[in-house]
């Protein structure tokens, strides 16, 4: 008869029910997966949570609605033979493992029992098998990265955001990722509404030889860049050039090698997601995530197509680079094979082990995935597919032709360049401007066609959308790419900004946030103090620093902050100019997640309350109401009729129509 504990199934905990589906196919019979629904421990809701007197030790406790999932796994716990942790491979996958195996310790029939850690990248039976044969432990280091994160973030919002209740209005907040980047909103709005356009000329020569049409741009006068900032100028040099005729200095050809960009990293996922799809940040995350966790194949299996998708490696492991050198051989032949494998440079510390965002199954090609995908979800595994491939593959070899003439005083340029092989691009396609320029020889006298004034306006900058922003949070070191869309879904949630057209345009309660975080709170806002503490994070993870040290440098001054703030805030409010129709107090205006309101000034004595009207009579036939400006989930502004529920009229652009 067999021992017992022989045949005991081992326990695997993972974090979502998709990924738990998908590992325990893999498995078999010998596993039991189950999930933890994230994290089931945090810091409390209602209170602070950590104890500053005692080395900012944080009160953790099991998440409301957590309880009955926590009971379920230690109840799987107890009859288990080991207990396998398979969360995410980042901080906070890591610090869930480290959670779960505290909860589970405290139980008398599982203190005892086997606690393995797996980590993995991606989820296919190789790296499964792999992962599971040579588990490891959990790596404090980076649970200690996260709980200084957690801690940090908790401070910060938790005794700053009561300034912004006191301030401006309740159910406000504030984070040290999301203030700054509220700020590059804010501040780029300003610099839009200061732009003043002025126009600028270009003057274009053009000519004609070999039957070759071509132009050049007047680029000096007298050995010396020149600008036409009035029309007037240009006008009198084309009136001086006008019959003359112009001298071939030089003309050069070069051949210019064009690299391949890298593979994805969360960041650059954002950014090209929104560039092509016009995918919000959180959206792509999403759908990455359910190509990461497992998608049903048409065969009935569950794969995960993509690995890991939270990382900002460009890192690729021995056997992928092997693999898809090996697929390109195959697909285009030798000659479009990079002849060595480029150095893509990484910001900051970041684990060589967490790979770039790649696909797991090169043959599984991304039109046979439209049959079985989404039109959005093919649309993301496709430029991941394409992205990660074409970066091993040869640079695009482009022609470039330069010329240069002379006509007087005026050195005039003559640029062109054609595609000479196409390298990477059979991959990923980049569109190059083929300009083809004759033959010319040096010294060769040549006769202008005509000259052509260009006429320009300067362009305000452009508001920030997902992958602009995005690529400037990453610049600037500003939180961590796996933060990002949550960030930008705070601002849209706490409506300090609002999506129009794509864009984020910032509104009057995220101006005056801004405003008085700059006043009271300099470092929250300070970009350099916020991307200094994300290095230290990171150094948190390395093993550098103890995480407490990081706290104890930042919480002195920023406590010292809050009760400068605390002795000097008075309320403020835009007043309406309008007597509330209750008491006969002042009528102001108050924010909500809906968006403005109208509210009596002597709340909460006087309840009174009624939305913001916009001034427009609904055109809704014997309605008699008023629209009023609204907002959608997605941050996104139209206007319904005061009238709701009785009238359900909306529209995304106010009508013209007579004031009420």
């Amino acid at each position: 008869m067999k021992d017992r504990k022989e045949s005991k199934k081992n326990l695997v905990v993972v974090e979502s029910p998709t990924k738990a589906r998908t590992i325990n196919k893999i498995l078999g019979k010998g596993f039991f997966v189950i999930s933890s629904m994230g994290h089931i421990v945090d810091l409390p809701q209602k209170k602070l949570g950590i104890d500053i007197d005692n080395g900012f030790e944080p009160e953790y406790r099991v998440m409301k609605g957590k309880v009955k999932t926590l009971r379920e796994i230690s109840r799987q716990a107890k009859s288990a033979g080991a207990i396998y942790l398979a969360t995410d491979p980042d901080r906070e996958g890591e610090a869930i493992s480290w959670h779960i195996k505290n909860s589970l310790e405290k139980k008398k029939d599982i203190k005892d029992k086997k606690f393995l850690r797996v980590i993995f990248h991606e989820i296919t039976k190789e790296a499964i098998r792999e992962a599971f044969n040579n588990p490891q432990d959990i790596n404090y280091h980076k649970v200690s990265a996260q709980q200084a994160r957690r801690v940090l973030d908790r401070l910060v919002g938790y005794l700053l955001s009561p300034f912004l209740w006191k301030k401006v209005s309740r159910g406000l907040s504030a984070g040290r990722v999301q203030s700054v980047a509220l700020k590059f909103i804010v501040q780029r709005e300003e610099a839009i509404k200061a732009f003043r356009p002025q126009k600028y000329y270009y003057l274009n020569v053009v000519f004609v030889k070999d039957g070759i049409e071509f132009k050049g741009r007047i680029v000096k006068y007298k050995g010396k860049n020149v600008e036409f900032r009035d029309k007037e100028k240009a006008v009198a040099v084309k009136e001086v050039l006008e019959g003359k005729k112009f001298v071939v200095n030089s003309f050069v050809k070069k051949i210019v090698r064009r690299r391949p960009q890298p593979p994805f990293i969360t960041s650059t996922l954002q950014q090209e997601a929104f560039s092509r799809f016009r995918l919000p940040a959180s959206r792509t995350m999403f759908i990455a995530q359910r190509l990461y966790e497992g998608i049903d194949m048409p065969q009935g299996e569950a794969l995960g197509l993509i690995t890991y998708m939270r990382t900002d490696s460009f890192f690729v492991s021995e056997s992928a680079r092997r693999k898809v050198k090996e697929f390109i051989r195959n697909e285009w032949g030798e000659k479009f094979l990079a002849a060595g494998e480029y150095k893509f440079k990484t910001k900051g510390q970041v684990q060589a082990a967490h790979e770039c965002i790649r696909p797991t199954h090169l043959d599984i090609y991304p039109e046979e995935t439209r049959k079985f995908l989404d039109k959005e979800t093919a649309g993301i595994y496709e430029i991941i597919w394409r992205r990660f491939i074409a970066s091993f593959m040869r640079e695009l070899e482009i022609e470039t032709q330069q010329a240069k003439l002379h006509g007087g005083d005026y050195e005039i340029v003559a640029r062109g360049s054609k595609a000479i092989f196409s390298g990477f691009q059979r991959v990923w396609p980049i569109e190059i401007k083929e300009v083809l320029l004759p033959s010319l020889r040096e010294s060769e006298t040549i006769a202008a066609k005509r000259i052509d004034i260009e006429e320009h306006t300067t362009k305000p900058p452009a508001r920030f959308n997902d992958a602009s922003l995005v690529k400037l949070l990453e610049e600037k070191g500003i939180g961590r790419p796996s933060t990002y869309a949550s960030t930008i879904a705070t601002l849209v949630k706490r409506n300090y900004i609002i999506r129009e057209k794509g864009s984020f345009v910032p509104t009057e309660l995220g101006k005056i946030v801004v405003k008085l975080l700059e006043k009271f709170f300099p470092d929250v806002l300070d970009e350099n103090f916020t991307a200094h503490l994300e290095e230290e994070l990171d150094r948190v993870e390395a093993g550098d620093v103890d995480w407490r040290k990081v706290i104890e440098e930042f919480y002195p001054g920023f406590k010292e902050e809050i009760e400068k703030a605390g002795r000097e805030v008075k309320k403020e409010f835009i007043s309406t100019g309008e007597k509330c129709p209750q008491c006969g107090r002042p009528l102001v205006i108050r924010w909500s997640r809906k968006g403005r309101f109208v509210s009596c000034s002597g709340y909460p004595h006087c309840k009174y309350a009624r939305p913001l009207t916009t001034g427009v009579r609904c055109p809704q036939e014997g309605c008699g109401g008023e629209l009023v400006e609204r907002r959608n989930r997605r941050g996104q502004v139209f206007y319904g009729c005061s009238n709701f529920p009785k009238c359900r009229y909306t529209t995304t652009k106010l009508p013209e129509s007579e004031n009420a």
